[in-house]
C-alpha cells in the first residue's frame, strides 16, 4: 500500500518537475514562445487536431504570436503564421531552411531522399533543379508537350458533351473526371502512355496495377506521416511497417523499371526517325543517361519521374475541384468568366493553351483559388541546417519548419474578408507574391524550394477551367451551397468529391459535335 501510495506522489512530481525544467531551459535559450505545458515523450501533439494546418494556425491566434516553438515528441518545430515570419525564414534564412527533415513519408515519397522534393540542399539537389527547370519543366519542354494537354481535355470534353443521361441537365463527379484527365496528361507526357478513359484489353490491366500502385502509395504515406509526428515512438512500430513500405516500393520500382526497359527495347531514345518526334519526359531522362550513366541512373530516373507523377497529379485535381466548389457558390464570377472567355475566344474556336494569357479574369480566379485553398496549406516542412535567428529569437539547427500558408494567405489583418471568394482583388497585380510587407502569398513556396511545377500546374489548371466553362453552363445539384469542409492531411482536398449539375452550350454546339 506504501509503495502504491508513493507512485501516486512520485509520477506527478517528476512530472511536475519535467515540465517546469523544460519551460525555464526555454526561456533560458531564448527561444519562441511555446504553449505550456510541453508533457512528456509528447510534447505538444495533445493540442493537434485535423485538419492541422486550421490546428497551429488556431495556436498561433490563441497565444497571439507569430512564431511558435512546438515540440513533436521529441522534435523542434517552428510554425510561422505571418507574412514578416514566413520572409524571415524563405528570404533572410533561405540557405539555412533549405533542406528537409528525416522523416519516414519522405523517404518513401523520395526513393530516399535522391528526389527533387526531399534531396537534401546541396550539390545534387541543385543539379535536380537545374534538370527540371531546364530539360523537364521549361516553357519550351512544356510548349512542345501542349498537344498532349490539349488533346486530353478534348477528350473529357467529349466525354461530358456524350453523356446520356435523361433530361437536360447531366450530373458528374468532377473530382473523377479531374483525376482521370490529370492521370492521362502526366503519364503521356512522362511516358507517352494512358491509364484512364477507353483502353485496350492490356491497357486496362496496366492502368487498375498502376492506380492500385498510387492508392497504395499514398495509404503507406500517410500511415508514415503518424510515426513522424511520434518519433520517440517511432522504434516500436517501424519494423512493422517497414516491410509494408518496402513491398510498395519494389512495387513501384518494378513498375517504371518495365516503362524504362520498354522505352530501350522500342529505341525510342534514337534513330532519324524517332528524333523528329516530340520526346516526352521519361526519353529526356534517358538521353541524359547515355550522356552519363554513373549519374543519370536507372534509379535516380525512376525517382525523379515518380517524384513528378506524384507531385503533379493530386495537387492539380484538388485546384481544380476547389475552383469549381467556389464557382458553383458564386454563379457570378462563373459568368462573369464565361462571358470572359466569350468575349476573347469567341464561337468559331474552343480555348487553348495559348489564350490563357489573355484572360486575366479566368487568372485572378485561379490565384483566389489559391489563396483560400493552397494544395500544401503548410508547404513540404523544411529544416534548418545551423543555428539561426528568427523574430529575435534563437533557432537551434534541426528544427522543422512549418510556414502556414494558409494562414498567411487567410489573416483578416492582411486580407479585406478572406473568408470571400472576390477573384477581382487580384485585378491589376502582375505578381502573386508581395514582399513589401513580407510574403502575403506564396501557394506554391518561395526561395530555393519553391515548386518548380507551379509554370505546369498553371497551365494545365487554366486550360481545363476555360474548356469547360467554355463548353457548358455549371449548376450545383441541389439548392443548397456545396460544402465546403476540408479533408485532413498536408494536402486538405475537399472532404467530399464535387458532384454537379452541367448542360451543353447551344453557342458552342457545333464545336463539340467536331471534337
Amino acid at each position: 500500500m506504501g509503495v502504491e501510495l508513493n507512485l501516486w506522489i512520485t509520477l506527478p512530481l517528476l512530472t511536475a518537475i519535467y515540465i517546469l525544467t523544460k519551460h525555464i531551459l526555454h526561456k533560458l535559450n531564448h527561444l519562441p514562445p511555446t504553449p505550456f505545458p510541453t508533457l512528456p515523450l509528447i510534447g505538444h501533439l495533445h493540442l493537434l487536431k485535423k485538419p492541422l494546418h486550421r490546428s497551429l494556425a488556431k495556436l498561433s491566434q490563441t497565444h497571439r504570436q507569430p512564431a511558435l516553438f512546438l515540440r513533436f515528441g521529441s522534435r523542434n518545430v517552428l510554425h510561422v503564421a505571418s507574412p514578416t515570419a514566413a520572409e524571415e525564414c524563405l528570404s533572410k534564412n533561405d540557405v539555412v531552411f533549405a533542406n528537409r527533415p528525416h522523416l519516414l513519408s519522405g523517404k518513401y515519397f523520395g526513393y530516399n531522399y535522391t528526389s527533387l522534393p526531399w534531396a537534401p540542399y546541396g550539390d545534387h539537389w541543385q543539379n535536380l533543379r537545374r534538370i527540371s527547370a531546364v530539360e523537364i519543366l521549361s516553357n519550351t519542354r512544356l510548349d512542345s508537350l501542349a498537344d498532349i494537354r490539349l488533346d486530353e481535355i478534348r477528350s473529357m470534353i467529349l466525354k461530358f458533351s456524350c453523356n446520356k443521361d435523361n433530361g437536360p441537365d447531366h450530373t458528374v463527379n468532377l473530382r473523377s473526371e479531374f483525376s482521370g484527365f490529370m492521370f492521362n496528361v502526366m503519364t503521356r507526357m512522362m511516358g507517352g502512355k494512358r491509364f484512364y478513359g477507353d483502353l485496350d484489353g492490356g491497357e486496362v490491366e496496366e492502368a487498375k496495377r498502376f492506380g492500385d500502385l498510387l492508392a497504395d502509395t499514398e495509404q503507406v504515406i500517410s500511415e508514415s506521416k503518424i510515426l513522424d509526428m511520434l518519433p520517440n515512438f517511432r522504434w516500436l512500430f517501424a519494423g512493422k511497417f517497414e516491410k509494408r513500405y518496402a513491398a510498395v516500393q519494389q512495387r513501384r520500382d518494378d513498375f517504371m523499371q518495365v516503362w524504362i526497359d520498354e522505352f530501350r527495347a522500342g529505341g525510342l531514345c534514337g534513330g532519324e526517325e524517332k528524333k523528329k518526334k516530340k520526346k516526352t519526359l521519361l526519353e529526356i531522362l534517358l538521353s541524359l543517361q547515355d550522356a552519363d550513366p554513373e549519374y543519370y541512373t536507372d534509379e535516380m530516373i525512376k525517382s525523379l519521374s515518380q517524384a513528378l507523377l506524384h507531385g503533379g497529379i493530386n495537387t492539380s485535381v484538388e485546384t481544380m475541384e476547389w475552383a469549381m466548389t467556389l464557382l458553383l457558390n458564386n454563379p457570378h464570377v462563373l459568368h462573369k468568366a464565361q462571358t470572359e472567355i466569350d468575349s476573347f475566344v469567341g464561337c468559331d474556336r474552343l480555348v487553348n493553351e495559348a489564350d490563357l494569357s489573355k484572360l486575366p479574369y479566368l487568372q485572378c480566379i485561379i490565384k483566389e483559388t489559391l489563396r483560400m485553398h493552397p494544395t500544401a496549406p503548410l508547404l513540404l516542412p523544411h529544416e534548418s541546417s545551423k543555428d539561426c535567428v528568427v523574430g529575435g529569437y534563437h533557432i537551434p539547427h534541426g528544427t522543422m519548419l512549418f510556414v502556414n500558408v494558409w494562414a498567411i494567405q487567410n489573416d483578416p489583418n492582411t486580407w479585406e474578408s478572406p473568408d470571400m471568394f472576390i477573384p477581382e482583388r487580384f485585378e491589376g497585380k502582375e505578381s502573386s507574391i508581395k514582399v513589401k510587407d513580407g510574403l502575403t502569398m506564396m501557394p506554391f513556396g518561395s526561395g530555393r524550394r519553391r515548386c518548380p511545377g507551379e509554370n505546369l500546374a498553371l497551365r494545365i489548371v487554366g486550360l481545363a477551367l476555360a474548356s469547360i466553362i467554355q463548353c457548358f453552363d455549371w449548376k450545383r445539384v441541389g439548392v443548397e451551397m456545396v460544402d465546403m469542409s476540408e479533408a485532413g492531411g498536408f494536402t486538405a482536398p475537399k472532404a467530399e468529391p464535387l458532384v454537379a449539375k452541367y448542360q451543353r452550350r447551344s453557342i458552342v454546339e457545333h464545336l463539340l459535335s467536331q471534337i
